[in-house]
């Protein structure tokens, strides 16, 4: 549900930039999530926002299916290539879920942002705004922290792009912020070393 990525100077340096194709991506995404986790989380739930009709939108669904299944005790998946949390279930499902005071909440969506940012990944603290890229602030926010691929230059003539947006570009974003994701899980609640990084969906 695409949303827009503000430039401050807090948030965007281009030393927070993680490039989708970087093959220290994974480890990059694992560090900053790490530090985000207070002390005592018991269980992690991770929102892919998006659509599974909508390239450019995809990103969300695509991590959450990747993630689907793996660690049971302690991550649940919400948003996924086959149940999406879009613009039409967002609201609906959000309200059917109630996240434990001991909990942690990772969102994950597709943005638009400057040029310079195309293509890469950022992890900001705090929640996401869905579907304000595209002019919908209506919907809830979401997360405790939140994980955003920018696909797309924000500008108007690009907007409708989305459709067309590389589907290849999509999928390789989602790999690496699944397994960046998986990565943090892994280390947080001392998952052994050969636990798999991603699930078959």
């Amino acid at each position: 549900m695409i949303s827009n990525y503000h430039e401050s100077k807090e948030m965007l340096t281009v030393e927070k930039l993680i490039p989708y194709d970087n093959k220290l991506a994974p480890f990059f995404i694992r560090d900053r999530l790490y530090k985000l986790i207070p002390e005592g989380t018991e269980h992690i739930y991770i929102v892919g926002i998006g659509s599974n009709k909508i390239n450019g939108d995809s990103l969300g669904p695509f991590v959450g299916t990747l993630l689907e299944g793996l660690y049971a005790n302690h991550v649940t998946v919400s948003g996924t290539l086959r149940y999406p949390l879009d613009a039409e279930t967002l609201e609906s499902e959000l309200k059917q879920i109630s996240f434990p005071d001991n909990s942690f909440v990772i969102a994950i969506d597709s943005v638009l942002g400057t040029e310079r940012f195309v293509n890469s990944i950022m992890i900001r603290n705090g929640a996401m705004q869905p579907g304000e890229g595209v002019g919908n602030c209506l919907l809830p926010k979401v997360g405790d922290c939140c994980v955003m691929g920018v696909v797309l230059h924000n500008v108007p003539e690009e907007t409708c792009s989305l459709f067309l947006t590389d589907l290849h570009l999509i999928y390789s974003m989602a790999m690496t912020i699944a397994k960046g994701i998986s990565l943090t899980v892994r280390q947080y609640f001392q998952y052994p070393s050969h636990q798999p990084l991603l699930g078959l969906g």
